[in-house]
């Protein structure tokens, strides 16, 4: 057995996980989510439920994912010594793998519009309009095509290893993800109508602050925002050094994670209200948000539209941000099963990486041949049902069957102090009784939903 990579430096890891947490929910899913539920009001409710239940879990992912120095499936395990609850364990950490491996299905589809989407522009000035209809035009070829583009392009990440794929390349697409946002967001706050929608976002309605589907959005969308339930930050945690503080690092990811979701309600919704005053619907009557499910697809390119001689370099930049938002997700998301492999068969890691970039890939094929009856189907089964179900399990392991000693001496190893400050005092009983309550009503909600 090859002795286990690890990130060569605690900025490798943080851009890692920050990378694998930040992805299309967060500069799509909470924009949309923020503005269906009272702008300022979602943002302060969300930034509280983040430090409520996504940190403190991110926390106990991260050490499971350390102490086992394993992929999910044998992390989950070495938690016990008990027959059943080895097996019980097991069963959890391979939820969390297939899951993953499930959402990178539906995964790839998408980006592969972002794909297409941002070849668009290039295409109309270019001339060839048939393309261009062809790339933003919904049909199985372009689905196909872009689906097995996005997935070469995560297999190419992926292949190389943590070091030289993973690390290297999230070092790489972080920074320029950070910059092309705030880049994107000071030009539409110059556009004629984002004052409204800054206004919108950043000013809270406290009447609202307390209302059901706003506390249970926000508390839904900061579950989701950390990658939560899906084995990745177990993974990661399984990379990084024993030198390193895991309460630390959890918050500095946390950090960076709300920060880019912030950034992307920034740009998302002044965009919004860009697109209204040039003459685009955004609202319904009641005042609900039109095409919450496709505003990247529908709203935006719209709103370019109106933009005039910028309208082809603005739609270009963003869907390339979207592309690099996927990519450090979707990278995340194969390892998962791509580790798994290589553990459980001795694969080496090309051969695990082109097999399980192959199933996958060829499930997604799947769903493009059969997208009405099985795309949402697939997202519906494994974000709503199947990664809050395996984050329950994941928090009980945590807080009930993982010895106290063992879990402070893992913590103590990169933070030798830890046991007399604040966060050893709180953060033991919280994830033992707080936590589940917090994500069973995550659950409650996904399946009443």
């Amino acid at each position: 057995m090859e002795t286990r990579a690890q990130f060569s430096s605690k900025l490798g890891f943080v851009m890692a996980a920050a990378g694998s947490a930040i992805g299309v929910g967060n500069i799509w899913g909470f924009p949309t989510q923020a503005a269906s539920n009272g702008g300022g009001a979602f943002l302060l409710v969300y930034l509280l439920f983040i430090f409520l239940l996504g940190y403190p879990m991110l926390v106990a992912e991260i050490t499971i994912g350390r102490h086992g120095q394993a992929s999910p499936f044998r992390a989950l395990q070495g938690l016990t010594a008990n027959p059943a609850g080895k097996a019980i364990a097991g069963l959890v950490g391979l939820a969390a793998v297939v899951t993953v491996s499930l959402i990178f299905t539906f995964y790839a589809i998408v980006s592969g519009w972002f794909v297409a989407y941002a070849l668009e522009p290039l295409a109309r000035m270019a001339g060839a309009d048939a393309s261009a209809d062809w790339l933003t035009g919904f049909s199985d070829s372009r689905n196909l095509v872009f689906t097995l583009l996005f997935a070469l392009l995560s297999l190419c990440v992926v292949s190389r290893g943590l070091e030289k794929g993973i690390e290297r390349w999230s070092r790489r697409l972080m920074p320029l993800l950070l910059v092309m946002l705030v880049l994107l967001t000071g030009y539409m706050l110059l556009q004629p109508g984002a004052g409204t929608g800054l206004q919108a976002y950043l000013v809270p309605d406290f009447s609202r602050v307390f209302h059901g589907e706003v506390l249970i959005g926000a508390l839904g969308q900061s579950f989701f925002s950390l990658s939560l339930g899906a084995a990745v930050m177990m993974l990661y945690g399984s990379y990084l050094s024993r030198q390193a503080s895991i309460p630390a690092l959890a918050a500095q990811v946390t950090l960076l994670d709300t920060g880019v979701a912030f950034l992307a309600g920034l740009l998302i919704l002044p965009a919004m209200y860009v697109a209204q005053h040039n003459g685009v619907a955004i609202f319904a009557e009641d005042g609900s948000l039109l095409s919450s499910d496709t505003l990247v697809f529908s709203v935006l390119p719209a709103l370019f539209e109106t933009m005039g001689q910028a309208r082809y370099l603005v739609a270009f930049a963003f869907f390339v941000l979207m592309i690099v938002a996927a990519l450090t997700s979707a990278i995340s998301m194969l390892e998962a099963p791509v580790s798994l492999a290589m553990e459980s068969t001795g694969l080496s890691r090309i051969k695990a990486t082109w097999l399980m970039t192959g199933l996958c890939t060829l499930i997604s094929a799947v769903i493009v041949f059969n997208f009405g009856s099985l795309f949402g189907l697939v997202i519906t089964l494994t974000t709503q049902y199947a990664q809050p179900l395996v984050s329950l399990g994941i928090t009980l392991y945590a807080g009930w069957v993982w010895q106290r000693s063992q879990v402070l001496a893992e913590l103590k190893a990169g933070n030798p102090g830890l046991e007399q400050g604040l966060f050893w005092k709180i953060w033991p009983w919280y994830v033992r009784l707080v936590c589940p309550v917090l994500v069973l009503v995550v659950i409650i909600q996904s399946v009443g939903g």
